[in-house]
């Protein structure tokens, strides 16, 4: 097997774009976490995929959940990654976010998507989920990026 510090810092040489994952728990709170682990799947139909750790806060909520909704982060929200990256319970007090009944769209990210769970793959100390996306949106801007532990920004 690999060392487990070697491990992590070669997956830190990956830079990749920031999320942060929200879903309503069934009292319909809004709850959420950061997360890096995030990728597109699927053009047709329209899937992208999450893998959230076990141990994580939001796991639980994510088990149960039908729908997520996944909010690209721009390069001048390194705050609002650390905010739902924290052990605090009430992440979401005082900013701003949307998103009606649905899973909370967070206000200003650079992009956000809508995802129907449509498969849970449990994997290592993670489990992957499949999202359809159904919804989504855009606005301009840089994104934030995570490479080698912390955060940077993409220059063009």
């Amino acid at each position: 097997m690999i060392d487990h510090d070697l491990f992590r810092a070669v997956l830190g040489r990956f830079a990749s774009g920031v999320t942060v994952v929200t879903a309503r728990d069934a009292a319909g709170n809004p709850h959420g976490m950061t997360v890096s682990a995030f990728s597109s799947l699927s053009l047709d139909p329209p899937l992208v995929l999450v893998c959230i750790g076990n141990d994580a806060s939001t796991a639980p909520v994510m088990a149960q959940a039908e729908s997520f909704a996944v909010n690209v982060l721009r390069d001048d929200q390194e705050a609002l990654s650390r905010r739902f990256a924290s052990p605090m319970s009430h992440r979401f007090d005082g900013i701003g976010y949307g998103g009606g009944e649905s899973d909370p769209r967070l206000e200003g990210v650079l992009a956000w998507m809508q995802c129907r769970v449509v498969a849970r793959h449990p994997s290592g100390d993670h489990v992957i989920y499949v999202g359809e996306v159904e919804h989504a949106g855009m606005s301009d801007g840089r994104p934030l990026l995570y490479y080698r532990g912390g955060y940077a920004t993409l220059e063009r």
